[in-house]
């Protein structure tokens, strides 16, 4: 069991000594403590739980304050693995300042030791004036789900010679601008694998094929707590869904036809003597 506390230094390492960088996503406390007990080295409170957690149908209603809540609950689940936080809509795009005092409260309020920002160009400024500040800045290129309408919907990125071009000069701008690690989502394995060799800094990918210097996958699509649409790069590695389904109607059951609680059975009589009489 992992005892020491991963840093975004950590990643940079591992890249360098081709080790395989593993993520998931976390929204809770008692999620973050299983998936940190598993070794998992980077828990991403995404905004994705607008969609899995809160019943959104993307990640764009998604607030600060919702965020703050889940992240501090992760942050207090976990004990080694890196905790980073995704910063929602408008939360960054808006000024460098706010996007400074939105970064900072997830760092000093919510127990975050990194952010994570969505785009190329046009967030260069942000993140360069977050890392001076000594705020660690994650990137995310290809598919950025808080642009899914300018995009035409969550469709894969980067697929000819133009975009991928582009694509490889946005993520050596965000390392250039101090970005620790940038997460590349449904692009080309190949262009996945020409960015990952470009960099210093590690790719994590997801729907980018194996090319990526580490993986994320949203947990709920993971351990099979999805009831909905699952993307055809998740591998399931659980059918949790079925096992607590299962177990609440067994419950139900049981307490439905008078089977629990059980009358309790005491080792002692019950005595009725007041206690001052004893």
């Amino acid at each position: 069991m992992r005892t020491k506390k991963v840093r975004t230094t950590d990643l940079r390492e591992m890249k360098a000594a081709g080790q395989k960088i593993t993520v998931l996503t976390a929204y809770d406390a008692i999620m973050a403590r299983l998936l940190d007990s598993a070794g998992i080295d980077v828990l991403l409170v995404g905004d994705s739980l607008g969609m899995v957690v809160l019943g959104y149908e993307t990640t764009l209603p998604v607030t600060m304050e919702e965020m703050l809540h889940h992240t501090r609950a992760v942050a207090r689940g976990a004990s080694t693995a890196l905790v980073v936080a995704d910063m929602p809509f408008l939360s960054y795009q808006v000024s460098v300042s706010e996007a400074v005092r939105n970064a900072g409260r997830f760092m000093k309020e919510a127990g975050a030791e990194a952010v994570k920002v969505e785009g190329g160009k046009g967030v260069l400024e942000v993140v360069a004036r977050l890392v001076e500040v000594g705020i660690p800045v994650m990137g995310h290129l290809g598919l950025t789900p808080q642009s899914v309408h300018q995009l035409g919907g969550f469709r894969k990125q980067a697929r000819d010679k133009e975009a991928a071009r582009l694509l490889l000069e946005d993520a050596r701008a965000l390392q250039q601008a101090g970005a620790f690690s940038i997460v590349l989502e449904s692009i080309p394995d190949e262009v996945a694998g020409e960015v990952s060799a470009a960099l210093s800094i590690p790719t994590i990918g997801i729907g980018a094929g194996p090319f990526c210097d580490g993986q994320v996958l949203v947990g709920p699509d993971v351990f099979g707590l999805n009831d909905g649409y699952v993307p055809s790069f998740v591998k399931q590695y659980s059918n949790l869904r079925e096992v607590i389904v299962a177990a609440a109607r067994e419950y139900a059951r049981e307490v439905r036809e008078g089977e629990f609680p059980q009358p309790k059975r005491e080792s002692e009589p019950v005595s009725t003597t007041p206690a001052r009489e004893k």
